[in-house]
């Protein structure tokens, strides 16, 4: 049973209060945690819920899962606001729910933005959860390993919500069109496309694509008929957004990534800003832009700026930590670093000439000197038979031969004399005539 929070008034509710659903049959995304068969919804069918985190940035369904929950559950559901709650409110919530625990009921502790608890208010909590007088529910859109007690957190399990896809969101737009709590009996006009744009601007946020949707119906066009036409140029208004030329499933997704990763292979840091601008400002999923760019930095860089992987993969932290607006200045940051590394492409021809061969000889055995024999039988068949340990050798080299005797001779990794990849082309130029020397052929 559900306990109206302490904090809550009646007031006319916006149009993502009015569609929250109540039940899981209604709630969009999240698959991975509530498709059929996943622990999460067997939790919750089950009315076993245990103490737990939800983690996600905002306009996901943190609230609305804690809302779906308070329906089913035979438990007294509390709502909290960590925004508004102090120390004594906390200590008046747990007294109910250890009297609760003395009349044999169960008692969810439904924390929203539990994050800005700070670490005396989060003690309060503790010893209540520890002898199960609460099962307590956060939601969050801080890292939870960053911003909860190492002692709570180690006695909830934490569950990470996605940013909802632009065709989750756009399906939740179409719904509010035809549900009756939202437009379902006023007549609106507006097409797939700007749906599908609202839905992009909302970039992955719930909650903001329906206040937008709210807002721009608002502002439509009052038509002769009583119907309401919602236009581009109205959403561009409402928004304070363009809607550039860009569709994520589409050619010009593929033709601005191209654009992006071309100018940083040439050196062009003004023109990969650019098109990092125009994909980011158009909706593009920021941690979809940070693998791409994680990429470049080896296959157009490598080992001529071994730095360069660092700083792809920090920005590619950044972004899955903070998102967007937030994280737009990490990847700017990658771009132009990426772009004026020095450039090799050694590692992709590497990798592609060895794919090439491994997959013709696919059955070719390993070496019997290079196979590990931790068996007596092993030993026996001669496994590692013949292997030089290379820290046993005063030059840390031997002769052994590690390629199949079909590919002796074959060179992969051929560095060229772009930036710190110079240092590595002498390097293996050296291992190589001292090899030779030895009379390894």
């Amino acid at each position: 049973m559900e306990q109206m929070s302490l904090f809550s008034t009646t007031v006319t509710e916006p149009l993502a209060a009015r569609l929250r659903p109540t039940d899981l049959s209604d709630y969009i995304g999240q698959e991975h945690l509530l498709g059929e068969g996943k622990v999460l919804a067997k939790l919750i069918a089950s009315d076993q819920i245990s103490s737990m985190i939800f983690w996600g940035p905002p306009g996901v369904g943190k609230t609305t899962l804690a809302r779906i929950i308070a329906h089913r559950t035979r438990a007294t559901f509390i709502d909290f606001s960590a925004v508004t709650s102090g120390i004594k409110e906390i200590r008046d919530v747990m007294k109910q729910a250890e009297d609760n625990r003395y009349a044999g009921e169960r008692t969810i502790v439904f924390v929203d933005e539990i994050h800005r608890f700070n670490k005396a208010q989060q003690d309060a909590f503790l010893p209540f959860v520890e002898k199960g007088s609460i099962t307590l529910i956060g939601a969050t859109t801080e890292n939870p390993s960053f911003e909860l007690n190492s002692a709570l957190l180690s006695r909830c399990r934490v569950f990470v919500l996605h940013a909802l896809t632009t065709e989750d969101i756009t399906r939740l737009l179409q719904h509010a069109l035809s549900d009756p709590k939202g437009f379902g009996g006023q007549q609106i006009r507006i097409s797939e496309d700007d749906l599908s744009l609202i839905a992009h601007f909302a970039n992955g946020d719930a909650r903001s694509a329906l206040s937008t949707l709210e807002m721009v119906v608002t502002n439509g066009d009052m038509q002769a008929d009583g119907s309401i036409r919602v236009t581009t140029q109205i959403i561009e208004q409402c928004t304070s957004k363009k809607s550039l030329l860009y569709d994520k499933n589409g050619e010009e997704h593929y033709n601005l990534i191209s654009a992006l990763h071309k100018s940083v292979r040439n050196s062009d840091p003004d023109a990969a800003v650019y098109w990092l601008a125009r994909m980011l400002e158009s909706g593009e999923d920021p941690i979809y832009i940070a693998r791409r760019v994680t990429r470049m930095a080896s296959e157009d860089i490598g080992l001529a700026d071994p730095e360069a992987i660092r700083v792809a993969i920090a920005a590619f932290e950044a972004c899955r930590l903070i998102g967007m607006p937030e994280c737009s200045v990490h990847l700017t940051e990658a771009v132009v670093y990426l772009s004026l590394a020095p450039k090799s492409n050694a590692m992709e021809v590497a990798y592609n000439e060895a794919k090439a061969d491994a997959l013709e000889q696919l059955a070719e055995p390993v070496p019997l000197q290079i196979r590990n024999a931790p068996t007596k039988l092993m030993a026996d068949l001669d496994y590692g038979k013949g292997y030089l340990y290379a820290h046993d050798y005063e030059d840390k080299l031997t002769t052994l031969r590690c390629l199949p005797d079909s590919l002796q001779g074959r060179e992969y990794y051929r560095p060229t004399a772009q930036g710190r990849e110079k240092e590595y082309a002498e390097r293996l130029q050296a291992i190589k005539d001292w090899k030779k020397a030895h009379g390894a052929g």
